[in-house]
């Protein structure tokens, strides 16, 4: 028996990357799953490949800028299975980050705009479209992606750097809010992921560096955040809400100058 036999999860941003890891993950521990994405042609890939392997999954069309959408993605998850138990908000506008969230100098009020609305208010509006179908189950788990750069400041994207950091507050608003009616919510702060769309910065002096400052061997993967997605999905975390899970192989655990010292 999976963790999450019987389960109905939505993951969203499951396309690629750390989403598609965990609603592969999900599924393969017993959960029937929405694998939910702007790129409704990769959704349907990870969908093929979840039934492959013997997983219950559906593929939805999600513009998590768009209230309507966001709201529909989570009516489809209840309509198909029968309710909703676990929700992982996981896409985000990483297209804006890596192009045009620049310096605060420099920042065009647009883009930040457009990064909360994505990041910030389209995770909101799928929690609050979810959180009724959850306590109509008796409960249910709420995962929010946020990350390494909403708990540090860096030399780029503050704009996504602070719709991340929002995500935490309102991960212990939402804990604190709906707990007592059996709903948790976590957020989970990756570190440097390899995934398709960050492997152009992960090689040559960047990824020596990124290397150099964490505490484990290697960097992380997508399956790294899917192992920790479960065990906050799961009853093993039942005690756990209103926590952020940092898994970063150790990159914001120590002192600054630990690296250099190392290399000395």
């Amino acid at each position: 028996m999976g963790r999450l036999d019987g389960k109905v999860a939505v993951v969203t941003g499951a396309a690629s990357g750390i989403g598609a890891a965990s609603a592969r993950r999900v599924a393969a521990e017993g959960a029937h799953t929405v694998v939910a994405d702007l790129d409704l042609e990769g959704a349907q890939a990870v969908t093929k490949e979840i039934r492959a392997a013997g997983g219950s999954a559906t593929a939805v069309e999600v513009d998590l800028g768009d209230v309507d959408s966001v709201r529909a993605m989570v009516a489809a998850a209840a309509d198909t299975y029968g309710g909703l138990d676990v929700l992982h908000n996981n896409a985000a506008a990483t297209r804006l980050a890596a192009h045009r969230d620049l310096a605060v100098a420099e920042a065009d009020p647009a883009v930040w705009d457009d990064t909360m609305r994505i990041n910030l208010r389209g995770t909101m509006v799928a929690i609050q479209a979810a959180v009724p179908h959850m306590i109509a189950r008796g409960g249910g788990s709420v995962i929010n992606t946020s990350s390494g750069s909403g708990l540090s400041g860096d030399l780029r994207n503050p704009a996504y750097g602070a719709s991340k950091a929002a995500l935490i507050n309102l991960t212990q608003y939402v804990a604190t809010q709906y707990g007592k009616q059996g709903v948790r919510c976590n957020a989970i702060a990756p570190g440097f992921i390899v995934t398709p769309a960050s492997a152009g910065s992960a090689h040559g002096a960047i990824r020596e560096a990124m290397l150099r400052h964490h505490l484990t061997p290697r960097l992380g993967r997508p399956e790294d955040v899917a192992a920790a997605v479960v065990f906050l999905a799961c009853d093993e975390s039942a005690f756990i809400t209103g926590h952020t899970l940092r898994v970063d192989g150790g990159l914001l655990s120590h002192q600054p100058y630990v690296a250099d010292l190392r290399d000395a």
